[in-house]
């Protein structure tokens, strides 16, 4: 019983269940909106405001749900990596910040304002974040999505391609532990790009890297295939190269795939790229060689 001068007031269970949920759900839209300003705050750091001076002018930083996954993953122990993977974010690059305290949520946004923040927040390659927040820690989590793309048409990419083909070829050099000579140069054939074309959509699409077709073909079938009869055929592919000219070099360090650049036999190329998001590499060149019957 309560004692004189007391208040004892009984609530049944249901309506004690209700307001606690009611406090939670409180609770969660002042995160909520704690968040919503800390994104505010980040962008104005970014964007060069207080001690965060710019060199240049830098988009905003995306909120991102599957960042705030993450995010909010990292505050209950998991690590970063682990945390992406599970969240199925893609990321080329990524950071963490992690503040914590009493009332952290209220002065994080100052914290951030110094140089050593500044510094990350104005990272150019960092395009989407994620923040957690709850009363004792802050997540901040940054990062530059995987986003495959050459930034160049098909044309253009193999015109760049056979003008590198032929200033390789018009000077001697060794391809491993073999010496060629200098050869003349080749000229661009619209079957060979097609048999390009083919095969690196099809390693695109179904996220694999080999001379080896899904259907067990070889280069020389894909070839003939695209209507081009050969005396002599060579493939070199590659993956994971976004400019013409880093598919170039990979192929000039490779001893076959060299051999193959200067190859005397071979009058005529073929190359072309495809983009998918989704596969292991993003991007997939073919470059097919040949000498027409």
């Amino acid at each position: 019983m309560p004692g004189s001068g007391g208040l004892w007031l009984y609530l049944p269970p249901e309506i004690m269940r209700l307001r606690i949920l009611s406090c939670l759900l409180l609770l969660a839209v002042c995160f909520d909106a704690a968040a919503s300003d800390l994104y505010t705050a980040i962008n104005r750091l970014r964007a060069g405001e207080g001690n965060c001076a710019v060199a240049e002018k830098l988009p905003p930083l995306k909120p991102q749900a599957a960042l705030e996954r993450v995010a909010r993953d990292l505050a209950r122990g998991d690590k970063l990596e682990q945390s992406l993977k599970a969240a199925g974010y893609r990321a080329t690059r990524s950071n963490a910040l992690w503040f914590s305290g009493d009332g952290v949520g209220a002065q994080v946004a100052g914290m951030l304002a110094k140089q050593s923040y500044c510094q990350q927040l104005q990272d150019a390659a960092m395009t989407e974040v994620g923040i957690y927040l709850d009363d004792r820690q802050v997540w901040i989590v940054m990062a530059a999505p995987f986003s495959p793309m050459v930034g160049v048409s098909a044309q253009s990419a193999g015109q760049r391609v056979l003008d590198l083909v032929n200033q390789t070829r018009a000077t001697r050099r060794n391809c491993g532990n073999t010496a060629f000579n200098a050869v003349r140069p080749v000229s661009w054939n619209a079957a060979l790009f097609e048999a390009s074309r083919l095969h690196s959509e099809d390693m695109a699409r179904y996220n694999y890297f080999s001379h080896s077709g899904r259907d067990g073909s070889d280069p020389a079938q894909r070839v003939e295939r695209a209507g081009y009869r050969y005396r002599a055929t060579g493939e070199n592919i590659a993956g994971g190269q976004m400019k013409p000219e880093d598919a170039m070099a990979g192929w000039i360090k490779n001893p076959p795939h060299c051999a193959n650049l200067m190859n005397p036999a071979f009058t005529e190329m073929g190359v072309a790229f495809a983009v998918d998001r989704k596969s292991e590499m993003g991007v997939y060149w073919t470059q097919v060689f040949g000498t027409p019957r």
